[in-house]
């Protein structure tokens, strides 16, 4: 019981105050005072609700995902029809009712073509995601099942909400609340943002980069009525651009998307000094930008940015480095919100704001002032009823309460977590709580005491059988912490971090440090009698 080497002592007092010095920048920041220059970087990050923020609900309009696959399957069947030996000819294409239908030229092809399309229908998965059929002989019908669509949203709500993360991430911001609600829903909380239209502009723009051909046998008159040849299709202007109200007409397969990008940046044109963005594809998308230019000298191809052109320039040279230009009547501000998003990439699912909120600084202010409040009361109150119940050792666990708050500040700085207002109710609740081990621990040696055993025998006894209780009782919290923490969200999960953080720093306190505290008392005065 007395023996607490030398080398115990120093390493529990280093990692107590270690902890507590990291709490310095946190308490500072909650206090409105200014962080010391050498603490900066390690102060405690605030939640919404108690730093302020953008509150924004987004919902995915999955129709966009089918179509896309649609698309996307209609260029892989012409793409395994047309390398066939000999090429299979179809014609009569319909993307009508949701399902892709073509007929084969030849009949006589069925069977060839079916070989074909066959490894198409499962996709990269184990999901059977295409039912292929044959009506009339000759036309082929390929219609997506519900289990590859539900497959195929879910994939894109997961990838879309990893883009908005990467969004978020490079205006800045710290600690953003990004989470799926609902299979088509997406909440995302944003504290301490100073811009929220920015961020809004971000997640508004699906940043579908395409470029594609113009069609060069397009008459002006069809294209300005909205009729397309065969094969293309007609896209506005940008509202941005100096063509604003007119149209284009693209071919509507074989170009490039932007998902082969692997770099965007704002620049300015060397030779206008305009604001443009600077591209570099990856290997695959800069070789066939480069078989896209060089077969396409002379001609014209559309910088189609989410469904609409922002320009159309012509191919004068063949392109070989992997590398391109976008300009569109860019402001700096627009050049370099564009190269964000195409940097980040592109949402798989356009993303419609339909709910917004705006939580301001001062209420939060408010929370923090009325939590401070209630853990001072509170903290008041138990230090008065410890002191006043067990004399020194109700001082030893005083000390220990405070410094258990410290070290929960200094862990939750040091791992970059977010205090939130369920967070400061789980501090309030921590200074009830973190005395519980000293209740047991000092009622244990009184029991102890009245049995008659000596000062020693009873601390000893004391602590070691009340330890048994303190740790079942603390085991079965953190279980409760951690299934919060996993099935939680956003507030839920802010209180359960200070509950399983508070759970080792109060069993350390309350047990480990008191027990040395009181060892060295015993060592030193060797009392015959304690007040407890």
């Amino acid at each position: 019981m007395l023996d607490f080497p030398i080398w115990k002592r120093l390493s529990f007092w280093a990692i107590t105050l270690v902890l507590a010095l990291l709490a310095i920048p946190s308490i500072a920041m909650l206090s409105g005072s200014d962080v010391p220059e050498a603490f900066e970087g390690y102060e405690v990050n605030l939640g919404l609700d108690l730093a302020g923020g953008s509150h924004i609900l987004l919902e995915g309009e999955t129709e966009a995902v089918q179509r896309e696959r649609l698309e996307t399957m209609e260029e892989s069947v012409r793409d395994a029809l047309g390398d066939a030996e000999p090429p299979i000819r179809i014609g009569d294409v319909s993307t009508a009712n949701g399902r892709l239908s073509f007929m084969l030229a030849n009949p006589a092809d069925v069977d060839r073509a079916r070989e074909l399309l066959t490894p198409l229908m499962n996709g990269q998965g184990l999901v059977r995601e295409w039912d292929l059929s044959v009506l009339d002989g000759n036309r082929m019908v390929l219609t997506p099942t519900e289990e590859g669509l539900e497959t195929a949203v879910d994939d894109a709500m997961e990838a879309t909400v990893d883009v908005i993360r990467r969004r978020i991430d490079e205006l800045g911001t710290r600690e953003p609340t990004i989470l799926r609600q609902g299979d088509d829903r997406i909440v995302v909380q944003v504290p301490g943002l100073e811009d929220p239209e920015q961020l809004k502009n971000l997640l508004g723009e699906t940043a579908q980069l395409e470029f594609k051909l113009v069609d060069a046998n397009a008459l002006p008159s069809d294209v300005a009525q909205g009729i397309a040849n065969p094969g293309s299709e007609i896209v506005p202007y940008s509202e941005d651009s100096d063509f604003a109200g007119q149209f284009e007409a693209v071919r509507r397969l074989g170009g490039i998307r932007g998902d082969s990008l692997t770099g965007a940046q704002q620049s300015f044109d060397a030779q206008t000094n305009e604001p443009v963005v600077t591209i570099q594809f990856d290997q695959e998308g800069g070789q066939r930008f480069a078989v896209l230019s060089t077969e396409n000298v002379g001609r014209r191809f559309a910088i189609i940015l989410d469904g609409a052109v922002i320009s159309a320039p012509n191919f004068n040279e063949p392109i070989l480095s992997g590398s391109a230009q976008i300009s569109g009547g860019f402001t700096t501000e627009t050049a370099n919100n564009l190269a964000i998003q195409l940097r980040s990439g592109a949402l798989q699912v356009p993303l419609t704001i339909i709910e917004e909120r705006t939580v301001g600084p001062d209420l939060g202010r408010d929370s923090i002032v009325a939590g401070a409040i209630a853990m001072g009361i509170g903290s008041l109150l138990v230090i008065g009823l410890m002191i006043a119940s067990y004399g020194r050792f109700g001082v030893y666990a005083t000390i220990a309460l405070g410094l258990n708050v410290l070290m929960v500040l200094g862990i939750m700085a040091f791992m970059n977590t977010t205090l939130t207002l369920p967070g400061i109710a789980g501090f309030v609740l921590t200074v009830g709580a973190a005395v519980d081990a000293n209740v047991l621990i000092n009622e244990r040696i009184r029991e102890e005491r009245r049995r008659g055993r000596r000062v020693v025998a009873a601390v000893e006894n004391g602590y070691k059988e009340a330890s048994r209780a303190i740790y079942d009782a603390n085991v079965t919290n953190f279980i409760a912490g951690v299934l919060l923490f996993l099935f939680g969200s956003g507030p839920v999960r802010g209180f359960a971090v200070v509950l399983i953080i508070g759970l080792f720093t109060s069993v350390f306190t309350a047990v480990t440090l008191t027990r040395m505290w009181v060892a060295g008392w015993l060592r030193g005065k060797r009392p015959s009698d304690i007040n407890i």
